[in-house]
């Protein structure tokens, strides 16, 4: 006589798809992998999650609302737009430097290059990498208008060289590059910003 099967943790399951998924991106977890760190059967992630696309979209949505949403606090709670941005890559190195837990950002290494069978999830995730970059504008405009930058400012281009500071960054902690060799890009920028 089977038994019932047991109950899990949903939330559990969904960090752990998140880790697996953050250190070998989309394309390198299969459905055998998420059984074998879930500790499910395919049917039952199915069930709880619809699709490993859908599981994906899940895991990406937790980490921008935990580890990730760092980006939007220091650009909200910052008075200083050269105060925001330094705490965002600050921030961003801590992250993507720790020594526990998946290196880089997870939305940047995730699917940069998708197969043609996955290009919705690479869309999806460019998407995601877009609205970062236009968070950014959006502060430095804000900047400007203040009277923090000069009107002269170009702020689409100062937020554009910000947001791909971060997600260089992203790339080069996940490369293996050390903390300390990533803060020092951080003063170069802070002092473009308030010139």
């Amino acid at each position: 006589m089977a038994g019932r099967p047991r109950e899990f943790d949903r939330d559990k399951a969904l960090t752990h798809a998140r880790d697996l998924f953050w250190t070998r991106g989309y394309e390198g977890v299969s459905m055998a992998d998420l059984v074998k760190v879930l500790g499910l059967a395919s049917a039952r992630i199915y069930a709880a999650f619809g699709s490993k696309e859908e599981l994906f979209r899940e895991a990406i949505k937790l980490y921008e609302s935990q580890e990730g949403g760092f980006a939007d606090r220091a650009l909200a709670e910052e008075p200083t737009v050269a105060r925001a941005v330094e705490r965002l890559l600050r921030e961003a190195i801590e992250l993507y430097t720790r020594k526990q837990g998946p290196r880089g950002c997870m939305v940047v290494s995730s699917a940069m290059n998708c197969s043609i069978e996955n290009i919705r999830v690479g869309e999806w995730l460019a998407e995601h990498r877009r609205a970062r970059t236009a968070t950014i504008v959006k502060r430095m405009k804000k900047a400007v208008r203040d009277g923090e930058l000069g009107k002269e400012t170009d702020a689409h281009a100062l937020g554009d060289l910000c947001a791909s500071v971060l997600h260089g960054i992203a790339i080069q902690a996940r490369d293996g590059a050390s903390r300390d060799r990533l803060l020092t890009m951080i003063h170069p920028l802070i002092v473009l910003i308030r010139t």
